[in-house]
């Protein structure tokens, strides 16, 4: 395996963090990766037009019991964003399957954030030898969930977008008007292509019109956890409810928290995660 920029750098000052950027064949992958290898694996799906990054906070609350997997789907952050390959979520899920192969990593429990989530779904679809056991953070079950955006928060069609119509677009990913969104994430938003964006976002809205998750999930007969932020401007979070119909689903709703809590609020988003995932978790031998 030929990796390349694999040296270690440091998030905000915490600990190290080992970086590297893998070759799929179809789109390199980056890949971060902390905490003792031979924990049980946890695998972190962002969302879209985000990426690693909107972990950061989270990861060092995770690392004294797991190693802790990010992945830059295909499109975002580090990775490759060409033009003239598939982002439809079957194929997002096979490579980051593929990632945690090169990786050695042979069970996880795979979180994902908001369509994160959708992506994980899609991983344990193909792959329930490697995936233990699913958490879902702020992910919509199904597009009868959606708010529709006001017009001034509807999109980005002009690229590359300014400033305010990047805020606009991601002020709805929190409980309130005025969160100071990290510029860092805003930035994640900058390096995407148009092409990569909207062809994102029309995956996941394909994938949830096939077939809800609550659906696709009891199908599975994986452990899953729910964790939804009571504020979310982006999915009704009453929906949250519909993955009840899963048997033995796990569903934690966190009060004023919005779409995403994994930022807004770290610490109240590990308890339930941790809790979860230290029954569902594996030690590597």
């Amino acid at each position: 395996m030929t990796d390349s920029d694999g040296g270690p750098h440091v998030n905000d000052g915490a600990e190290a963090t080992e970086s590297s950027t893998l070759s799929l064949g179809d789109g390199d992958i980056h890949v971060c990766q902390d905490g003792p290898r031979d924990a049980p694996a946890l695998l972190l799906i962002h969302g879209t037009a985000s990426s690693t990054r909107s972990w950061d906070q989270l990861v060092p609350l995770l690392t004294g019991s797991h190693r802790v997997v990010r992945i830059d789907l295909l499109g975002h952050g580090r990775s490759a964003k060409p033009a003239d390959r598939s982002y439809a979520l079957p194929d997002q899920a096979r490579r980051a399957g593929a990632a945690l192969d090169r990786l050695g990593v042979e069970h996880a429990v795979v979180v994902g954030h908001s369509s994160g989530g959708v992506a994980a779904t899609a991983l344990a679809e193909q792959r329930p030898d490697l995936v233990t056991a699913l958490a879902l953070i702020n992910t919509g079950p199904a597009l009868d969930a959606f708010i529709a955006p006001q017009s001034g928060e509807a999109g980005l069609s002009q690229w590359p977008p300014t400033d305010e119509q990047i805020r606009r677009f991601a002020s709805t990913g929190f409980s309130r008007a005025g969160y100071r969104i990290p510029p860092e994430l805003l930035d994640e938003v900058r390096c995407m292509t148009h092409h990569s964006l909207t062809t994102t976002m029309q995956a996941t809205r394909h994938y949830l019109e096939e077939q809800a998750l609550p659906a696709r999930l009891t199908a599975l007969g994986k452990p899953l956890l729910v964790i939804f932020g009571e504020e979310d401007r982006r999915w009704r979070s009453s929906s949250a409810a519909d993955y009840r119909a899963v048997p033995g689903a796990n569903v934690e709703l966190l009060p004023g928290l919005g779409h995403s809590p994994i930022l807004e609020d770290p610490a109240r988003t590990a308890t339930p995660l941790l809790a979860f995932t230290t029954v569902h978790t594996e030690r590597v031998d």
